[in-house]
């Protein structure tokens, strides 16, 4: 399960559900010795233009079984990626929080002839990867595979048969069963988890999105294999998915594999798309945790990813508390007062209506004026909308990282297998981008106000009740800035 705790790859501003999960550091490499590397070029001498990007060819089709496919050819490397799209994420649970995911997670537990140690070795013995990830709306399986016929045809062979004919072996279901048990209780000292939690349910309420992803200790034991089966047999349907390929291979090639792929998995249409939550009472919830600092989160409904206004809101967004250092929130709580290690904001286009979330941590005595401020913050924007400066300089970062969208195969077929689920146009990351540049201040501020409400909020709070203390006045050095993440 190698993709289990990994992001999600998909759309430029495609943010997972918490936004505290992007906070992650990777280890800068040492070189032994300098490297002599090309001088670096100013973005100005761009003139104004957006840097040169991989310009795809996505061609598109259906399978006899009903399986939509998007393959975009990529012969610079010996290689391909496949990756298979299912709605079949835990808002498909039912009455079963966990089925979805312990479906997903089974997949590669047992094949007719195989265990799972046989099935590892396979992959690992021909060079390929396999991975696999459940989520609130989808459910994903991938391949990467050398292209060679002998590599290429096992690999395919193999992996035909991970997703077509899982066994579910019922020593494999009680041990992963253990593992999410054993990570429930570890979860019961996690603020951040706790917090998201309770918010999706205050923000959800009856809706398939209300429950964690991950199930339950109550429904989790209860899920047996006939229930997985079943589930298989209905949600990893030919008619139910997006089948996304890139690498070296020409149209006819990736017709047949697509066709051996759409197969091998059960038949059956479409899962009928999920119904529209219904807006939740505002108001704040506190959840008392012994730690030092308190955890905040403020949502409120936001949009389906195919939303017209996406692309005004990323950028709004950007500006407000999604691009990082710089942004509104950042200035203000932490740059100014040190209140906090970092705060961002997002809308997660889906399905169904997304949150759009705030997330920070801050000290449990400056928690309450904290939140006060961080309201402040976005009412302020809402009514005022950014200046033309701000909207210049998120249009120009915008720019300047959007190849990063498209700079790899692996980010291609993330990005195909999310235009295939969320029924997007085929031009659509050509798309995005000439709309985000023409973009005008108004334009902006209209979209956020019409899917932000400042009175709107649904809040949790997860920390100590404590006495408050006054913030910090404004200051271009406050005098406590934080330096690292802080401990719980």
């Amino acid at each position: 399960m190698t993709e289990r705790t990994a992001l999600r790859r998909g759309l430029l501003g495609l943010t997972p559900l918490l936004l505290g999960a992007l906070l992650g550091v990777a280890a800068p490499g040492a070189l032994a010795e300098p490297v002599a590397r090309p001088a670096l070029e100013s973005l100005a001498a761009l003139n104004g233009q957006a840097p040169a990007r991989r310009t795809l060819d996505i061609q598109s089709w259906r399978t006899a079984e009903g399986a939509r496919v998007l393959f975009v050819p990529a012969p610079e490397l010996p290689m391909f990626d496949l990756r298979l799209t299912f709605a079949a994420g835990s808002a498909q649970d039912g009455d079963a929080p966990g089925l979805a995911l312990l479906t997903n997670a089974m997949l590669n537990e047992g094949v007719p002839g195989k265990d799972v140690t046989a099935i590892a070795q396979g992959f690992e013995g021909l060079g390929a990867q396999f991975g696999n990830g459940a989520y609130r709306d989808m459910a994903v399986v991938s391949l990467r595979s050398l292209s060679a016929a002998d590599k290429r045809d096992a690999a395919l062979d193999l992996f035909t048969r991970v997703i077509g004919q899982p066994t579910f072996p019922e020593d494999s279901l009680a041990r992963i069963k253990n593992q999410m048990l054993a990570s429930f209780e570890f979860q019961k000292k996690n603020p951040g988890k706790l917090a998201g939690d309770a918010l999706f349910a205050r923000l959800y309420g009856d809706h398939p999105y209300a429950h964690p992803s991950d199930g339950d200790e109550k429904s989790v034991p209860a899920i047996g294999v006939e229930r997985l089966r079943a589930f298989h047999a209905k949600a990893y349907a030919a008619g139910n998915v997006v089948i996304a390929l890139v690498g070296d291979l020409d149209r006819s090639r990736a017709e047949a594999i697509a066709a051996q792929v759409s197969k091998a998995l059960p038949k059956g249409p479409a899962l009928p798309r999920l119904p529209a939550p219904k807006a939740p009472e505002a108001g704040t919830q506190h959840i008392e945790f012994p730690s030092s600092q308190t955890h905040l989160m403020l949502a409120e409904l936001g949009i389906e990813r195919n939303d017209p206004d996406w692309p005004a809101l990323y950028l709004g967004n950007q500006i407000l508390g999604g691009g990082g250092f710089g942004t509104r929130l950042m200035e203000e709580v932490r740059e100014k007062r040190g209140l906090t290690y970092g705060v961002y904001s997002g809308f997660t286009g889906m399905q169904a209506r997304g949150p759009f979330l705030i997330t920070l941590q801050t000290r449990a005595e400056l928690s309450e004026n904290t939140l006060g401020l961080v309201r402040t913050i976005l009412a302020d924007y809402l009514a005022g909308g950014p200046t033309q400066k701000e909207l210049n300089d998120a249009k120009r970062e915008t720019a300047g990282s959007f190849p990063l969208s498209t700079a790899s195969n692996a980010d291609i077929v993330g990005q195909l297998g999310a235009i295939g689920f969320y029924d997007l146009p085929l031009t659509y990351l050509e798309d995005f981008m000439a709309k985000v540049q023409a973009l005008s201040v108004a334009d902006v501020k209209a979209a956020m106000a019409r899917h932000l409400d400042p009175n709107a909020l649904v809040i949790v709070t997860v920390g100590p009740k404590v006495a408050q203390q006054p913030l910090p006045a404004p200051t271009e050095k406050p005098l406590e800035q934080p330096l690292a993440v802080p401990e719980h």
